[in-house]
Parts: C-alpha cells; sequence; structure tokens
C-alpha cells in the first residue's frame, strides 16, 4: 500500500499551525458509513474549512481496511475535483497499540491518536514515544493523550473522570515527542457522557486546567475528545420516533467556542453525528411505514447532517473560510 500522499490527503501539522495562529479549531469528525463521510466532505467543501476524517479501530475492523481505504480515495477524488479544494487529513481515532497504528501508516493514514491514557504515566510516554518513533520516520503525525475521560463511545468506556494535570502534560509532551495532545478538563464520551439528573446541567469545562497547559506549552495544539453537544431537537426526534435516550447532556457549544479561543486546535465529534442520522431515519421510517427503499431515508439523513456540520464550522469551530 502507498502512503497517505499516494490519496493526496495532508497531515495534521500545518493544519494545527494555522489553528493555533488564528484562533480557529479544526474538525475532527469520525465516520462509520458512506453518507457520514459523505456528509462531512459535502460540508467541509461547501464552508470552505479544513478537516480531519477519523475511524475508530472498531469502525476499521467493522467495515475493513481495504474499503475504508478505498471509501477515502473516493472522497478525495471529490475534493480534487471540487472548484475550492479542501486540506483533509485521516486520522485513526484511539488507538490501543503500536501495531495497530503502523498497520494504519502503511493503509494511507496521515495521522495516528495513541490512547495510553489508562496506562500509568511512564508506560503511556513508552508505549507513545514508540509510535512516534514509527510515525514520523514516515512524516505521519502523532497525538496523545493524557488524563481520561468519563463515558462510553465505541472501544473507550471510563466510569471515572480524572482531570489532565498541567505539569504532568508538560512532562508527557517533552519526553513523548507527541505532536498534539488530548486533554481531559469535563469533556467526555457518547450520549450517556454524565451522570446526573432531570434538567441538571453537566459542570462548566475546566478552562482554568487548559489555561495552565497552554501557559506550560506556549503554541501547542491540544484536542478536545467528547465534545458533542448532544442537540435536544435532534434527542427529541428520536424520542418521539420510537427511540429511548434518557437524561443525555452534552458539552455546551458556548464552553467549546472558549476552549477553541485557547490553545484547543482540533475538536473531535462523533455522537452528533450518530445522533443526526438516526434521528433522521427514524422520522422517515416511522412517518412512511411503507418505505423500504433505504436511499429515501438514508439520503435524507445525510444531507441533515451537511447542514448541521455547516453550522458547526461557521458558529462553533470557526473552521469556515480557513481551508
Amino acid at each position: 500500500m502507498g502512503g497517505y500522499r499516494e490519496l493526496d490527503l495532508v497531515n495534521t501539522r500545518e493544519m494545527f499551525r494555522n489553528a493555533y495562529r488564528d484562533g480557529y479549531a479544526v474538525p475532527a469528525y469520525n465516520f462509520i458509513n458512506m453518507e457520514q463521510l459523505q456528509a462531512v466532505v459535502r460540508a467541509c467543501m461547501e464552508t470552505r474549512s479544513p478537516v480531519i476524517i477519523q475511524v475508530s479501530k472498531n469502525v476499521r475492523n467493522y467495515a475493513g481496511p481495504e474499503l475504508v481505504r478505498n471509501m477515502v480515495r473516493g472522497v478525495m477524488d471529490m475534493v480534487r475535483s471540487s472548484e475550492h479544494a479542501i486540506p483533509v487529513a485521516l486520522n485513526l481515532d484511539h488507538g490501543d497499540s503500536v501495531e495497530l497504528c503502523v498497520s494504519c501508516i502503511e493503509d494511507g493514514f496521515s495521522s495516528v491518536m495513541i490512547d495510553g491514557s489508562s496506562l500509568p504515566f511512564d508506560e503511556n510516554i513508552e508505549l507513545t514515544k514508540a509510535v512516534v518513533s514509527y510515525a514520523h520516520s514516515h512524516d505521519v503525525t502523532v497525538e496523545g493523550e493524557l488524563g481520561v475521560l468519563s463515558g462510553m463511545e465505541d472501544n473507550v468506556s471510563h466510569e471515572e473522570l480524572h482531570y489532565t494535570d498541567p505539569e504532568m502534560a508538560e512532562e508527557f509532551v517533552m519526553r513523548s515527542g507527541v505532536d498534539c495532545l488530548a486533554v481531559s478538563i469535563g469533556n467526555a464520551h457518547g450520549v450517556t457522557k454524565f451522570k446526573q439528573k432531570p434538567g441538571e446541567s453537566p459542570a462548566p469545562l475546566r478552562l482554568d486546567i487548559l489555561a495552565e497547559i497552554e501557559r506550560r506549552l506556549p503554541g501547542f495544539p491540544i484536542v478536545l475528545h467528547g465534545a458533542s453537544a448532544l442537540p435536544e431537537r435532534y434527542i427529541k426526534m428520536i424520542n418521539d420516533h420510537g427511540g429511548l435516550i434518557e437524561n443525555p447532556a452534552g458539552i455546551p457549544e458556548e464552553q467549546v467556542r472558549e476552549a477553541v479561543k485557547r490553545a484547543v486546535c482540533k475538536v473531535n465529534i462523533a455522537s452528533d453525528g450518530w445522533l443526526v442520522l438516526t434521528a433522521l431515519i427514524r422520522k422517515m421510517l416511522q412517518e412512511n411505514p411503507a418505505n423500504f427503499d433505504p436511499r429515501k431515508y438514508l439520503g435524507p439523513a445525510r444531507d441533515e447532517l451537511v447542514q448541521e456540520y455547516i453550522r458547526k464550522n461557521r458558529e462553533v469551530f470557526g473552521s469556515a473560510q480557513r481551508g
């Protein structure tokens, strides 16, 4: 297999340099299927936003590495043929081993995340260093993680939240050689992010921790995982059409905007994309019970997701017109 340049992908180095300098974040949208990937690329081409498309280990296994690569090849043909081509990176989200990261790099990923956040500090550094050593020899960028996010999403599951220690973050970056760092400042994975009663709001993001990390690591790009807003209109649509999602609470978008004004250069969004698709599919199927043509419910769901991602690029991440 050829490297990522064969697919006309870029790594994240210049993306983050530009984002840090100009005060915006590059959206990192997870995808599972063709419709999600189409929505991401269409929204980002429409807004002329740089974008990081990403898959987890489980999604790569679900679709198959060859299909993931060829889906990306297909959307890059779309990008190249566009009047306004945008920079696109392909990232492995929450890689859990050196072997997986190597496989993805050899398969054309331009960025990989190695998540050793559940390991003891020194073991996390050693694991990350091993990935960095191989990745940098192929000009692939590496994301590490320090601190543990609560919640459950795909292959990531933790009950307890552990905030990132800024002093340890500084040491981690210096010793590991990582290119960007995912931190825990009150963000959380999945739809069941927080244990709370109906009507309660989650605690605000710890922007004070983020500010101290930024002070210790000036100019260094920080990543915010678990940043989906879980919009009420889509939760309601799901529940009104036969679903059952109880007491979800996302990260308020105004808090994400504040984090982006600081050192956050990459914001991960997965759950919001799943919610939008599920909401529209449930609605379409319930309102059209005789329909058996997937195009007639997947198509409208994809189109709704395009509009939601356009809004996020413009109003939340500030990435529109940055590509």
